[in-house]
């Protein structure tokens, strides 16, 4: 696999359908294991009668300030316009009009049809855009707002409540999610720590996850897994408007410093590479066990569960001898026979395929063969 391979044995999983293919790339070029869940799906409103009504009551009545909340939303609507023989009018509105793009993707929508945002919101939130306006003052103006899926967060109502005139349109809008199954696994694999990293890239897609939580009767497992930072799941959102139902429960999601999938990426490489992982460095190499799998020097190991976890143990001792007693109390079920945990090391060896790195003390127990021992 091309790229460098710092997550190597981490289980990701994504909750977004948008954008997930490339996202999901991104993540794997990295050494990633990475699951598709999406909690939503989008519809988009290309052929929707009432966005084409909204579309043709704004050109024959067209408002002062237009304000376009994400790239994607103006190009599908700029899409049904032209489905429905309105672009041309369309564009010439948007040109007319003082357009205001909450954030770079925004602005970037527009510069790629030819059209210049007069003013952006360099937080990409709504509430910088909200606080503007209404500091400018919006009573009897009239205001054009392209709202995500999720619909107004609040902007319409403010605007109305200091006396402007909102138009409202929501260019596309949240569906159930397309694999509810998936969804059910990828709430239980957080709930049982299964997987390393759950990704969110939406408010409305953190919400129904954490919904679908509360149905699986699994709310408090999933928000313990997620604010556990020692062994734990790591929650990460692109953005702080897609963390806010994260955080009303308490959990906090790493959030990248500016709100992109790069920035996500690459903050979650990051963190997963820093705090992740069990680290013991052996003669052969970089030893890291993470939460599914274990990479010795880059490769990731094939380990049953139970030898994963006998190898985990020998890793927190990071040198010190390990009993077969103790070896014993990380296998699965409540055996007391010494001889198991000999045929579990000897599994565990067999699945590292390197000699020498389970070292056998006589009559003592095993430890790892760590370069400082």
């Amino acid at each position: 696999m091309a790229g460098s391979q710092e997550l190597s044995g981490c289980h990701i999983v994504l909750t977004a359908q948008r954008r997930a293919a490339e996202l999901g790339a991104a993540l794997e070029r990295r050494g990633a294991e990475v699951t598709h869940a999406p909690t939503l799906s989008i519809v988009p409103h290309v052929d929707d009668p009432e966005l084409v009504a909204r579309t043709e009551l704004l050109i024959a009545d067209p408002p002062d300030t237009v304000v376009v909340t994400t790239g994607v939303g103006l190009t599908g609507w700029l899409e049904a316009a032209d489905a429905a023989g309105l672009a041309v009018d369309l564009l010439d509105l948007l040109r007319d009009a003082r357009v205001v793009a909450r954030g770079p993707k925004a602005r970037g929508a527009l510069q790629a049809a030819g059209l210049t945002a007069d003013w952006v919101a360099e937080s990409e939130t709504n509430a910088e855009i909200r606080d503007l306006l209404l500091r400018e003052g919006v009573a009897g103006r009239r205001i054009a707002v392209q709202h995500h899926g999720a619909g107004s967060d609040g902007l319409d109502e403010a605007f109305r409540a200091a006396g402007a005139q909102v138009d409202s349109l929501v260019v596309y809008r949240w569906g159930p999610a397309p694999d509810p199954e998936a969804v059910a696994a990828s709430v239980r694999a957080v709930a049982d720590r299964a997987c390393d990293a759950v990704v969110f890239t939406s408010a409305p897609g953190a919400a129904a996850f954490l919904d679908a939580c509360r149905s699986a009767d699994l709310l408090t497992k999933v928000v313990d897994a997620c604010s556990d930072t020692d062994h734990g799941v790591l929650a990460a959102a692109v953005g702080d408007t897609t963390a806010a139902p994260l955080r009303d429960l308490g959990i906090e999601p790493l959030v990248p410093d500016r709100f992109r999938l790069g920035a996500l990426v690459r903050a979650l490489v990051r963190e997963l590479a820093e705090r992740r992982g069990l680290r013991v460095e052996l003669a052969d190499g970089e030893l890291r066990v993470l939460r599914s799998a274990a990479v010795l020097d880059g490769r990731i190991l094939a380990l049953s569960p139970a030898s994963l976890a006998v190898l985990r143990r020998l890793a927190v001792a990071a040198g010190d001898v390990v009993s077969r007693e103790e070896i014993l109390q990380v296998l699965p079920g409540a055996s007391t026979d010494l001889h198991a945990a000999e045929v579990a090391v000897a599994r565990l060896r067999e699945g590292i395929g390197r000699p020498g790195v389970v070292v056998t003390v006589v009559k003592r127990g095993y430890r790892l063969a760590v370069t400082s021992a």
